[in-house]
Formats: structure tokens, sequence, C-alpha cells
């Protein structure tokens, strides 16, 4: 994997400026698409601790199961690396939600405080539910901060 990334920075070091700009308008337009269509696409209540799991085909079948989460955690930790690097200054593209969007469909424990935290920040669940709107999908429910007294799923207006 190294050696592949190492063969990918020599090669883009090789384009010329001109490509090199081109490369980055790429990668920077299809990876805020992609990003869109999965906030768009994730059920509303996608956040919310114990929400009702959508019967999934796959995980009918133990071998299917397994298959289906090592691919799903592959993805999940892709985004998150990709996320990482767009996050990083001078580097375009939507890192914090490349990086919420992999931590929402990996597995491992702690996610769900993973995921409070990246939501917690205010600018990231207003633009999620901004990108919504645009598309007239309704905000994302999140879990209220817990304050003691009983507390339940809030609407992320933001």
């Amino acid at each position: 994997m190294l050696d592949l990334i190492l063969r990918l920075a020599h090669a883009y070091g090789s384009l010329g400026l001109a490509m090199q700009a081109a490369a980055v308008a790429v990668f920077a337009l299809l990876t805020t698409v992609f990003g869109v269509a999965m906030v768009v696409l994730i059920p509303r209540d996608h956040f919310i601790p114990r929400r009702s799991d959508a019967a999934v085909w796959w995980r009918s079948h133990p071998l299917l199961h397994g298959g289906g989460l090592v691919v799903k955690n592959t993805l999940g930790i892709f985004f998150i690396a990709a996320g990482a690097l767009m996050a990083l200054p001078l580097v375009p593209g939507p890192g914090l939600l490349f990086m919420l969007l992999g931590f929402s469909i990996i597995d491992f424990p702690g996610k769900r405080n993973v995921e409070r935290r990246l939501l917690a920040v205010p600018t990231v669940l207003r633009s999620l539910n901004a990108i919504r709107a645009r598309f007239n999908r309704p905000p994302l429910l999140v879990e209220e901060p817990r304050s003691g007294a009983g507390g339940g799923p809030a609407g992320g207006e933001g």
C-alpha cells in the first residue's frame, strides 16, 4: 500500500503545474459530489443510538454478513483517512464531512462518542442540514446531550 502511495506521489510530482491543478480540481469535485450524495442519502435518524435497523439482505447469511462488515469497515477507514487528508490546510475537499461519514459506517467500540464529538462542532451539523435542505430532505436527528433528566432525539436544526 505504501508503495502505491509513493508511486502516485511520484507520478503527481512529475506532472506539469496545469495538470496538477486539474487533478486537484477533479479530486475536489469528485469527493464533494460523493460526500453530498452520502449526506443526502443517509437516513434522518442515522445518528440516533438504538434506532431501528433496516433489514439488509446481506445480514441474513453469515458469510455475506462477515464479508459485508469487512467491506463496510474498509470503506469507512478509507473515508476517515481521506477526510483527515482533506482536513489539512490547503487541501481541497470536505474533510470533516468525510471523517464523519467514515465513522458512521464502521463498527468499533466508542463509535457513538466520536460521532457525537464531530456533530457537536456547530458548523458540521449546520453544514449537513444545509446540504439536506437543499435537496428537500429533513434535518438529521441527533442525540441530545445527556443532562441527567430524560432526553431523546432532537432535530438538528443547528
